[in-house]
């Protein structure tokens, strides 16, 4: 600038000068200059004869907190603190211990005469104190040059002569060099004025002029310390939030308001998508991806439904010639289930999910895979009266499945029994456990304790603590009398009798369980005969039957959304093991199995191919029947050939029936066995062979046989469950499902239909726009409090700056 360039100083000389000149002149741009507040354009400062060109940051900083000591106008003392630690700040600054600086403040403000007021804050002074504290502290570093800008600018002429006559005294050790625009002043305590204007010296008492030889440039390695250590400035951090508390409070609030926004914005993102990924992990539970033995393709029936239903509205489609049409949807329906029936390989692909390598497992839940198993049984029970009653006894003339109400769900993946409807299987656990933590975090085990052997089951109450009715009759809890009026009394409008049993006579029940293979027994043909229910005495069925305890009660927990068993009683996959292992090696399993061209029910073969076969196979399946078998089939014969001869005479059948029927039931059963064994050896009518094989021998098969014998091969499930933990998981499943009939032949393909996809197509858009939303929210409250706090730390670093 014009001023540095007109005005050398040497600090050596121990003078009070002033710097005298109207407002703009120069003079606190000067005295900036000097200070090394500000830095000068053009020309050159020399301090202690070194110029100050090659002066860095640090050597600056070392200048300024060593040499130079500042008196202001408006003091700039720190307000929330005392006087005592407005005087310390510099010595704070450079480092020096707490008891160092305790001594030279207090030393120094009884030189001001302040030492009465040295716990006082700023505003409980008055001007001229505020001054002498503001000399105070630029004199409590012993810096070699004061700068003091317009020191008695803002006091009164009693205060200011108090002022100067301080400043005087303190030059007599030191330089001060005091900006001033009274003249006055400077006449009576200066040794030197300098004259500004507009920049320019304009006048000077006592000019000095530095030869250039005595210019040096090396710097001098400054050993004193310039800036704070980290824990005090930690501590003067802290001691400024603590005097500023309802500032720094509001501060905080403010600053944290972004923060906060953020934090509600990633909680509800949080736990919205913690909430979806539950309702996901339900949702599988309960529908996981079913693949059966046997299927209906039910997307392409829908397909077709929605087709028809569309035709159907059209009125392009209605006729309008007055007539009646055939109408062929309900058969295009009909024959659409029937052409979309499906047989999957389910050996094949069990193969493909045990194999440890196979992708498909990265993206399987916690519940894992399940396998379910055709077997057949019946169960049965003592009822009060100590009779043995079937478990499936009928009610209403039904078929005994009027039990609680049914939901359809794939989660209750129990086994296909043909008889004991009462019953079914829990999910099985992962890891060999027989009962999924779907089932035990389901339901709250009211007495007892959870099956752990195949022999033992657990009753399943309903919320309300109960059993439905028909079942307490069917499990033997009750008696038909009882059943029966209760039934009247509903039926009569009243209320029917509340059954009511304790946990201890139903933990004592036991039930009996018998598989279908103990059904059969060997005749003296050697073939294998069914026996019916009503030749059973009660202690040969019991030592035939199972045994099953009930081990546990248990009752849906209130906030359950997987209770899905839908039976009174539940049992494990023991159980299940136990009666494939039990029926696979039962005598008439093994006897099919050894041979398996012959039907060991008849003792014909499977695959006739011939009439000639046919006919052979039905004689000797004729001669192979017991006398009271011979005798009904022999009727049966005379009904069909008086059909066949009905056909080419015209005679009425049903009188033809009723007289050879009524002539027959007069004949005892063994002329009736012995007359059939004369008709089949005498030249039998073929047709009527014919008729009877195809109605009694015919479209039995080896697996048909097994099957009803309940022989069950473990690698031949009759359906698998897949779960999943998320819609991801299961549709990436359901690609590599995909990727797996892609891999194989046309036999082997897998046909499922995902129901979850047909039930909520639209909901994976509808999570995803959620989370979009809520990742928008939060971006933008990042933004908004990184601009809040931006703001608000800026202006703190400002006014910590100033201070």
């Amino acid at each position: 600038s014009k001023v540095s360039k007109s005005f050398n100083e040497e600090v050596s000389f121990l003078f009070n000068d002033d710097i005298l000149g109207q407002s703009g002149s120069g003079k606190t741009t000067m005295l900036n200059i000097i200070g090394g507040l500000d830095r000068y354009d053009s020309g050159d400062l020399v301090i202690n004869g070194i110029s100050t060109k090659k002066y860095r940051d640090v050597d600056w900083d070392a200048y300024r907190n060593t040499s130079i000591g500042f008196v202001f106008q408006s003091y700039n003392l720190i307000p929330h603190q005392n006087v005592l630690s407005n005087v310390e700040m510099a010595l704070t600054l450079s480092g020096v211990s707490r008891k160092e600086r305790r001594r030279r403040a207090t030393e120094v403000l009884v030189k001001v005469g302040l030492q009465d007021h040295i716990h006082k804050k700023p505003n409980q002074l008055s001007g001229g104190q505020m001054q002498r504290v503001a000399i105070a502290r630029a004199l409590i570093n012993n810096p070699d040059i004061l700068l003091a800008d317009e020191p008695t600018g803002a006091l009164d002429t009693e205060t200011s002569i108090q002022i100067m006559n301080l400043l005087t005294q303190i030059a007599e050790e030191k330089l001060v060099i005091m900006v001033t625009h009274n003249p006055e002043l400077a006449e009576n305590y200066s040794t030197r004025i300098v004259n500004l204007k507009d920049g320019q010296i304009i006048s000077d008492t006592d000019p000095y002029d530095i030869p250039d030889e005595s210019v040096g440039e090396k710097l001098k390695k400054n050993s004193k310390r310039i800036s704070m250590s980290f824990w005090t400035s930690l501590g003067l951090s802290f001691a400024n939030l603590r005097t500023k508390i309802g500032r720094t409070i509001l501060t905080s609030f403010a600053g944290s308001i972004g923060i906060i926004g953020i934090a509600l914005i990633l909680a509800l993102s949080t736990g919205m998508n913690q909430y979806i990924t539950r309702v996901q992990k339900e949702t599988m539970i309960s529908y996981p991806i079913t693949i059966s033995s046997q299927t209906v393709d039910a997307t392409s029936i829908m397909q077709l439904r929605t087709q028809m239903m569309g035709l159907s509205s059209s009125k392009e489609t209605q006729s309008e010639d007055g007539k009646v049409h055939a109408d062929y949807q309900s058969l295009k329906q009909s024959d659409a289930v029937t052409n979309n029936l499906i047989q999957n390989n389910l050996a094949e692909f069990k193969k493909y999910l045990d194999d440890p390598s196979s992708e498909i497992h990265q993206y399987v839940g916690e519940n894992g895979i399940i396998y379910s198993y055709n077997i057949s049984f019946g169960v049965y029970a003592k009822n009060p009266n100590q009779q043995l009653i079937d478990t499936n006894s009928e009610l209403d003339g039904g078929n005994g499945n009027s039990n609680r109400p049914r939901m359809f769900n794939f989660a209750n993946m129990g086994v296909n029994n043909q008889a004991a409807t009462n019953f079914s299987e829990m999910v099985a656990g992962t890891g060999g456990q027989p009962i999924s933590s779907v089932v035990t975090d389901s339901y709250d085990m009211v007495a007892g304790s959870w099956p752990t052997n195949y022999n033992e089951v657990v009753m399943v109450l309903t919320e309300k603590n109960g059993i439905p009715v028909q079942s307490m009759y069917q499990l033997g809890f009750i008696t038909k009398e009882q059943y029966t009026s209760a039934k009247n009394q509903l039926a009569n409008k009243q209320d029917g009798k509340d059954f009511t049993l304790s946990y201890e006579d139903m933990l004592q029940k036991t039930f009996y369980l018998v598989p279908s293979s103990e059904n059969y027994l060997k005749n003296e043909n050697g073939n294998y005969t069914q026996i019916k229910n009503p030749e059973y005495d009660m202690d040969g069925l019991i030592n035939k039957a199972i045994p099953l305890k009930v081990s546990g009660i248990i009752r849906p927990k209130e906030d359950a959304k997987n209770a899905t068993i839908n039976t009174a009683v539940a049992y494990t996959n023991l159980l299940t093991n136990y009666v494939i292992n039990r029926a696979n090696e039962s005598a008439i399993v093994q006897a099919q199995k050894n041979t398996p061209e012959i039907n060991v029910l008849n003792g014909v073969r499977f695959n006739a191919t011939t009439d000639e076969e046919k006919i052979q196979d039905t004689k000797k399946y004729l001669l192979n029947l017991s006398d009271n078998e011979k005798a009904n089939m022999y009727q049966l014969i005379l009904y069909y050939d008086g059909k066949s001869q009905n056909q080419e005479t015209d005679v009425d059948t049903n009188s033809f029936d009723m007289n050879a029927l009524s002539k027959l039931s007069m004949n005892p059963q063994s002329s009736m066995s012995s007359m059939l064994e004369n008709y089949l050896n005498d030249n039998p009518n073929t047709t009527t062979l014919l008729a009877i094989y195809n109605d009694y021998i015919g479209g039995k098969s080896l697996e048909k046989n097994l099957s009803s014998f309940g022989a069950v091969s473990y690698e031949s499930p009759s359906s698998i469950g897949i779960y999943a933990d998320s819609f991801e998981n299961k549709d990436a499943i359901g690609k590599e499902i995909e990727n797996y009939n892609n891999s194989v032949g046309q036999d082997s393909k897998i046909s499922y239909t995902d129901y979850v996809a047909l039930m909520t197509s639209s909901l994976t858009t509808i999570i995803n726009g959620i989370s979009y939303v809520l990742i928008a929210f939060v971006a933008v409250s990042l933004i908004v409090s990184s601009i809040m706090i931006g703001i608000i730390t800026y202006i703190s670093v400002m006014e910590r700056t100033k201070e």
